[in-house]
């Protein structure tokens, strides 16, 4: 839970600064994504494997005396659900999890604080490497607790890391691009909201010549018509005078 809930506050904790609401949406559903794909992956590996946990003998032998048959096969007198679950170490559901989850809030930090602008701020790193830090604490304390070997967390992790940089690709620019900080569909927002803007621009610049024009030719019926009434009106003008004035 921690591998989604941590991400989602900060993901709140930027839209209440910011109101974007892509932001907020794009995130939680590329956390949400990469969680259940990992979730699946491991699962999927898990139960293909099959690989005995650390703790696999007291699971198969709870009171410590190990029984096998004639053959030298194993015979296991522990519970049917505890024992199927000791076949699922390789690799570590927590760590995958953990990785997926707090991987995505790494890669979208750097990307919010723009740690990858060149500038050499090491605060930066320290905030993304964060969440990686807790993730890999995780991955600690499944060995220390007996249920996984080293392999199973190393294998884990780099699985939750994989497919988490690939679901934050899906829906955010790289985090060393320049437009890291936000999703793919705020830009493509922007440019569709800046191509409407430039389209009614053209269109209301169109529509004032088109009536600037109009006006120019309404002037000029208005002054030939003055014309023709004030040489009517004039009788001292000979026909002469009206000729040369039309040509």
């Amino acid at each position: 839970m921690y591998a989604v809930l941590l991400p989602i506050a900060i993901f709140l904790f930027f839209y209440f600064r910011r109101k974007d609401v892509y932001d907020l949406h794009h995130a939680i559903l590329g956390l949400l994504f990469s969680v259940l794909v990992t979730a699946v992956l491991t699962d999927g590996i898990k139960d293909a494997v099959g690989r005995p946990r650390p703790d696999f003998f007291w699971r198969c032998f709870p009171d410590g005396k190990d029984i096998y048959d004639q053959l030298g096969d194993v015979i296991c007198h522990g519970q049917t659900s505890i024992v199927k679950e000791g076949h699922k170490s390789f690799p570590s559901g927590h760590t995958s999890w953990s990785f997926a989850g707090l991987g995505f809030l790494s890669l979208y930090l750097s990307g919010k604080i723009k740690a990858f602008d060149r500038r050499g701020h090491v605060s930066k790193l320290c905030i993304v490497f964060l969440p990686l830090l807790i993730a890999s604490l995780v991955a600690i304390s499944r060995v220390d607790d007996y249920w996984h070997h080293w392999q199973d967390v190393f294998a884990g992790g780099l699985l939750g890391l994989t497919v988490a940089i690939f679901c934050y690709l899906q829906f955010f620019p790289p985090p060393y691009h320049a437009e890291g900080w936000g999703p793919y569909a705020y830009f493509r927002e922007l440019e569709e909201s800046r191509a409407a803007s430039q389209a009614t621009n053209v269109n209301s610049k169109n529509a004032q010549s088109t009536e600037a024009h109009i006006g120019c030719q309404q002037d000029e019926r208005n002054n030939n018509a003055f014309m023709g009434i004030s040489l009517a009106g004039d009788s001292s003008l000979k026909a002469e005078d009206l000729e040369s004035g039309r040509r």
